[in-house]
């Protein structure tokens, strides 16, 4: 590399030299003790030069001209002088710059940061510049946060720890938020709650966490949204969609407000899968986050939020190779009918907090959600089977001469829910000498009404098809279907019809003690604490206690090591009281979890830049397991406690600066999660994903610091789901094909807080920058669930790989006045 920028600097003062005659600035860059900085841009207009690794440059100028020198460095202050050379002047300039707190906005240094209580801070700008496809925050969270998966692009969910997604917990500025009851696809959830350019701080806890957090049984993504300083307008416009963000503050300062809008369209996503169809979608949602402070100890703060998803899908037709070289097979579908989904939600927030003394402060919350979601949807799907030309040679090679029908599919739902939930909770927080005591109370009141009409009917070639596990024994012998027509009555492959009105009451309560001290040169920190929690549905009243314990100790600030554990208990939430029939069980019990985590950070040096070592080993013993089926995102639940199960794995992750002024990433993780349903033996669990990598990584470049790159790499083994969704698991333990997945992003920051510019036109905007990104850079075809073909006179079931996105190129404008 230090060559190469010795050629470049060559060529570049050549060229200079010829254009302009011989004028030239050289010296050397040092900080602030004298010592010398390598990789300096030093640079005018377009034309630059970097320093060696002494410090020195040269750069060729041109005379008789008022020029603009910036000195830059992604770690340093950046500065600038004006220079004015004649004919043949060589002018000595040497610099001294000084080195920032922080390093670049958009990257966060977190070896610096102490992680005494298992949660990992995750710097927000960080977020912002990774490229997403779903546009939300799990990209970043899986590729940083110990533990956290995904195989799925489309959606905004996220596993940990042989959990699903309806076992993680989001805060936003303290109140709990809630995900959509019905939606059975990524493609379908549109915008993720959380609006990124509004928040302030991300903490995410990967398991063992702490009693002042609910009652779930993986991990919690605790977020705060911000408060303005000044006045200030964002825009991030891209072919995906468009965000505007506007902030402000009051003269007297009392009072702040931020306001979000999003729009997003999938369509370039969507589009780029094997279906041809006719897609239409509509998410957009406004947010807006408002502070008062009534005087030093009272404030309030309100948190609004309403949103529309409205996905209309028409498919038309797919095309699907697949078999082996020897057995090339091609499925052709031809679809009738459409899905038209609708989801509206609101939500709103009132906290007040009182500050009693130095000691003592109290907070109020309250809050209400509302979520209407309609599903409807008649898809009827005509299959046919042909043989792909094997002949390399030939002109119709890969075509299929002919097709032969094979079967029909026929899907229906019109689903309807409409839940409201309320709560109130008030919180104390009481610091005295090393001891700080939290407690909380909270009643929450959830009012569902639920309509759930759903089946599905399988005709194979002209012959309905009863589902495999309605044809045992004498029946299965007896079914010679097409050549002889069976007698009984026909039963739909799949069938859901309830009708529910549910009221439900819960009262929670928490207290936890932390205490730190310190001896000789170790530093140590314990935390104590448990939650309590009551809830009542239709005369059924249970109540489970869930107590949690943290120590942590500190060596010489470079290692800390970690211990916490408990038993997480995780009541039920309506979804998960609904067993596959449609109707409600009260007497479903909160599943259960004693879970020990035991983990380390080492923060060190390398190459004379910070780096962090972190690594995590976890156990968890499940009982009252409710079993689950998992399609894309939708989870169904048997509703019975009928399972006890275990997760065990390791988290190892190593950050920081491989590239001078940026950091990146890498994440490993291994995971073993298996269930014994009604003591059967144990078998994978769905969330069974064995091993999981990723890498986020930024670069630059040195002699042009402003043109950036963000990458984002992902591969995870595939997890179970490979089977029919009514199959018996102990009969099919077929596991999707291994995840691989990378996106990447390129910049050019013409402004911002790091790259200051005297360009006038420049000068309106706090920041700028344009870019490209493109996902699934490898074009990889991953697979989210597999489409299950019988032919009636071979017998012979088929799964079909249902392909996620493949490559797509987005173009992206970010304005910040």
């Amino acid at each position: 590399m230090i060559l190469k920028n010795i050629f470049y600097s060559i060529i570049v003062s050549l060229i200079s030299v010829t254009l302009w005659g011989q004028a030239s600035i050289k010296g050397k860059v040092t900080n602030v003790f004298g010592e010398p900085i390598s990789n300096v841009s030093i640079a005018y207009e377009t034309t630059g030069v970097t320093t060696d690794l002494s410090g020195k440059y040269e750069l060729a100028v041109p005379t008789n001209t008022k020029i603009y020198i910036t000195y830059s460095h992604l770690s340093f202050v950046p500065f600038s002088r004006e220079v004015y050379l004649k004919k043949n002047e060589v002018k000595i300039i040497n610099v001294a710059i000084e080195e920032k707190i922080e390093s670049i906005p958009d990257v966060v240094i977190e070896t610096r940061k102490k992680n005494i209580d298992g949660v990992s801070n995750i710097k927000v700008e960080t977020i912002k510049i990774m490229p997403s496809s779903s546009g939300s925050i799990k990209e970043t969270t899986i590729s940083i946060a110990l533990g956290a998966t995904s195989s799925d692009e489309m959606s905004s969910q996220y596993k940990v720890r042989g959990g699903n997604y309806d076992e993680n917990l989001i805060y936003v500025n303290g109140i709990e938020i809630y995900r959509p009851f019905l939606a059975r696809s990524g493609q379908q959830e549109g915008l993720s709650f959380v609006n990124v350019e509004m928040a302030d701080n991300v903490k995410f806890s990967s398991g063992g966490f702490q009693a002042k957090y609910g009652d779930k049984l993986s991990s919690v993504l605790d977020i705060t949204y911000r408060k303005p300083q000044e006045f200030g307008v964002k825009a991030d416009i891209s072919m995906l969609g468009a965000s505007i963000t506007a902030e402000g503050i009051s003269p007297n300062k009392n009072t702040t407000a931020i306001l979000g809008l999003r729009y997003r369209d999938n369509s370039l996503l969507v589009n780029s899968k094997d279906i041809s169809a006719n897609y239409k979608p509509r998410f957009a949602d406004i947010q807006t986050y408002i502070t008062h402070n009534f005087s030093d100890k009272l404030a309030l703060g309100l948190l609004g939020n309403f949103s529309l998803n409205d996905y209309r899908f028409t498919p038309l037709n797919r095309i699907a190779k697949f078999g082996t070289l020897e057995d090339p097979q091609e499925l052709v579908i031809k679809y009738e009918g459409q899905e038209n989904d609708q989801f509206y939600t609101s939500f709103g927030a009132f906290d007040l907090t009182y500050d009693y003394n130095e000691k003592l402060d109290f907070t109020l919350t309250t809050s209400v959600f509302n979520t209407q979601e309609e599903e409807y949807f008649d898809i009827k799907a005509n299959y046919s089977l042909g043989v792909p030309n094997p002949d390399a040679g030939d002109d119709n090679y890969g075509e299929s001469d002919s097709h032969t029908e094979v079967g029909e599919q026929y899907n229906h739902a019109r689903n309807a829910l409409d839940a409201l939930i309320g709560n109130v909770q008030l919180k104390a927080n009481y610091k005295s000498g090393k001891s700080h005591y939290k407690f909380g109370v909270k009643y929450q009141t959830e009012n569902i009404r639920d309509r759930l009409i759903e089946w599905e009917v399988v005709d194979s070639a002209g012959f309905s098809v009863r589902p495999p596990h309605h044809i045992t024994g004498d029946d299965y012998e007896s079914n010679q279907q097409p050549y002889e027509s069976f007698e009984g009555a026909l039963i739909p492959f799949q069938s859901m019809r309830g009708q529910n009105t549910t009221d439900l009451q819960r009262v929670m309560a928490f207290g936890q003690w932390n205490y730190k001290t310190t001896f000789n040169n170790y530093k140590f920190n314990t935390t104590i604490g448990a939650r309590v929690h009551n809830w009542t549905i239709e005369g059924s009243n249970q109540s489970v206690i869930s107590p949690r314990v943290q120590l942590s100790l500190e060596h010489n600030k470079d290692l800390i090591f970690r211990l916490s554990g408990g038993m997480y208990a995780q009541p039920p939430m309506y979804k998960e009281m609904r067993n596959h029939s449609g109707n409600i069980d009260p007497s479903v019990k909160a599943q259960k979890s004693i879970q020990v985590v035991f983990g380390g950070d080492y923060s060190f040096q390398m190459w004379n830049r910070p780096f962090k070592f972190a690594s995590e080993v976890y156990y968890k013993n499940l009982t009252d397991v409710n079993t689950y089926t998992v399609d894309n995102v939708r989870i169904r639940y048997a509703a019975n406690n009928d399972a006890v199960a275990y997760a065990t794995g390791f988290d190892m992750r190593i950050n920081g600066e491989f590239v001078p002024g940026t950091e990146s990433w890498f994440n490993f993780g291994y995971l073993k999660t298996e269930e014994n349903i009604n003591g059967e033996g144990y078998i994978a669990r769905p969330s069974d994903q064995r091993l999981k990598f990723s890498l986020l990584f930024q670069d630059y470049v040195p002699s042009m610091p402003q043109l950036k790159m963000y990458m984002n790499l992902v591969y995870n083994t595939g997890v179970p789901g490979g089977s029919p969704t009514y199959a018996n698991p102990y009969d099919y333990q077929l596991r999707l094909s291994d995840y691989k997945r990378g996106d990447i992003g390129v910049f050019y920051i013409f402004k911002d807080a790091s790259n200051p510019t005297t360009k006038s036109w420049l000068l309106p905007f706090r920041e700028m920058s344009v870019g490209g990104e493109i996902f699934n850079i490898f074009d990889i075809s991953n697979a989210i669930t597999n489409t299950w073909v019988r032919d009636v006179y071979s017998k012979r079931m088929y799964g079909v790989k249902n392909d996620m996105t493949r490559r797509v190129f987005n173009v992206r404008v970010k304005i910040g006045l």
